[in-house]
């Protein structure tokens, strides 16, 4: 038998299978004290009214491997809309075996399809897997730009 990777539009039956991801992955990154998600806010804000993010979850032998998830951003300067990987997550046991590629496979048809203008997303620094990986499709590093964020009680005091 031949293995196969299918990669399918997620749905709310998936919530706690994400949730699972979500917290892998930041263990991965060495966060996973930040992680605030649960089942529920998962359903509500990824599969609730209203919501405009998207995931996919990528399968072997039909098995759920890993997911992405993803949503669209836009470039004033190219006037089209763009496509912005939030995570992409694939279980370690899995890895190697091109289940990586074929989410970003996925990922870079939607932008195509949707007439997007960019295909985006952040890593690391320290990821240098990734990183080798990301520069072998093609991808290449926007060093000039430096990522802010606000969050919390900054973020609060802000908007007072």
């Amino acid at each position: 038998m031949v293995s196969s990777i299918t990669i399918r539009n997620a749905g709310i039956e998936d919530s706690g299978l994400i949730l699972r991801y979500i917290k892998e992955l930041a263990r991965f990154e060495r966060a996973e004290q930040e992680v605030k998600a649960c089942e529920q806010t998962i359903k509500a804000s990824l599969f609730g009214p209203g919501s405009v993010t998207r995931a996919l979850i990528c399968e072997y032998d039909e098995k759920p491997i890993g997911f992405a998830i993803y949503f669209f951003n836009y470039s004033t300067w190219l006037a089209k809309q763009g496509l912005y990987l939030e995570d992409l997550y694939i279980s370690p046991e899995f890895r190697g075996r091109g289940a990586g590629k074929a989410l970003l496979t996925k990922l870079a048809r939607i932008a195509v399809d949707s007439n997007c203008g960019r295909f985006e997303w952040s890593v690391l620094n320290w990821n240098q897997p990734a990183i080798d990986f990301y520069q072998s499709l093609g991808a290449k590093p926007q060093s000039d730009w430096v990522i802010y964020r606000l969050c919390g009680k900054a973020l609060l005091e802000l908007a007072q």
